[in-house]
């Protein structure tokens, strides 16, 4: 690979654009600001490479995607949109939209959150457009300014290997949600916290998230695998697009096994709540009874008669032997209970 020093051009500017053009002769520039002649130049070298990556936070910064590419309008809207849309394929006439849903950052504990990533697939070009920064495609992008052969090939395999760094983000995710479930499960059997069950209710809104988002790409890898746009996609290509297919199918099953996992710890924290409610009921149900009774001798001998006909009212030890009696009674009552292991 010839040209500049590429891993010192490489840095992201502040403005909105990035990206490397090799040309037929090899030669690599690096794209760090809009330059509308370089890029037609680009586009006019049908044996070279166009990577051009737009961060299209408003209409503005992704004016280059009407003025020079000329996409259509609808492809254009969906890449300003701060909606965020499942995975799919257009086909247009000499180029493919695809809408694929990368994670940018993910803090255990925090909402899970995803960010739309929008391709244009050309003959000779790849456009990349998203709302904000994606860790994936800046890792790309520093590979491709070490030279690692990206931009050696066709502009498939460019688009191969970003869809291929997206994915491989998923991976850790999935780890560290399985290690958060683990430790909430393990939680639960030690305390019953309310946090608890906020925390489980928030795995399980990421999982359904990760879900939501790699089941639509599935599906667009795989055609992307099965050489439905043979005049974009060579069929030496489209193997490793089959690659990233079967890393999202193996995604799909550990989010699916997540899924189970996290209403495996809902039904467990249910079930300790459950099981610590009965216990309560249990004493106080076991004090009750045993009051029960104290309550009725007590409340017999608290009645008050003209003539004293109940036996040792006019003696001094009635009383004390009363209450002898009660004390006899509830300690005979908790061995019962504890006999019947109610308590």
């Amino acid at each position: 690979m010839t040209g500049r020093n590429l891993e010192a051009d490489a840095v992201p500017s502040q403005d909105h654009i990035t990206g490397f053009y090799r040309a037929h002769d090899g030669t690599v520039t690096v794209i760090d600001r809009e330059d509308d002649d370089l890029i037609r130049r680009a586009l006019a070298d049908v044996d070279g490479i166009l990577w051009i990556d737009l961060i299209t936070s408003s209409e503005t910064n992704a004016r280059i995607l009407d003025s020079i590419f000329q996409f259509h309008p609808l492809t254009i809207e969906d890449t300003v949109s701060p909606h965020i849309d499942p995975a799919k394929i257009d086909e247009h006439a000499d180029y493919i939209f695809i809408v694929v849903q990368a994670i940018t950052e993910y803090v255990p504990g925090t909402e899970l959150e995803t960010v739309e990533v929008d391709f244009y697939l050309g003959k000779n070009y790849v456009v990349s457009c998203h709302r904000v920064p994606v860790p994936a495609i800046s890792s790309f992008r520093d590979r491709c300014a070490r030279g690692d052969g990206h931009l050696s090939r066709n502009a498939d395999w460019v688009l191969h290997g970003l869809l291929d760094a997206m994915v491989d983000e998923y991976l850790p995710i999935v780890d560290e949600l399985d290690e958060t479930i683990d430790r909430l499960e393990e939680s639960v059997l030690d305390s019953a916290d309310r946090r608890l069950l906020q925390q489980i209710l928030l795995a399980k809104r990421n999982t359904l998230r990760l879900r939501r988002a790699t089941t639509p790409q599935r599906d667009t890898m795989n055609r992307l695998s099965r050489n439905e746009f043979p005049e974009l996609i060579r069929q030496e290509s489209a193997i490793y697009f089959r690659d990233i297919y079967d890393h999202l199918v193996r995604i799909e099953y550990l989010v699916e096994a997540l899924r189970d996992l996290a209403d495996g710890a809902l039904q467990t924290y249910l079930s300790v709540v459950s099981n610590r409610l009965n216990e309560v009921m249990k004493v106080l149900t076991a004090a009750a009874t045993i009051f029960l009774p104290l309550t009725l001798v007590s409340g017999v001998y608290g009645m008050n008669f003209a003539h004293n006909q109940f036996p040792s009212f006019g003696s001094s030890w009635g009383f004390p032997a009363v209450v002898a009696g009660m004390i006899a009674m509830s300690i005979v009552m908790l061995a019962f209970f504890r006999y019947r292991r109610w308590i």
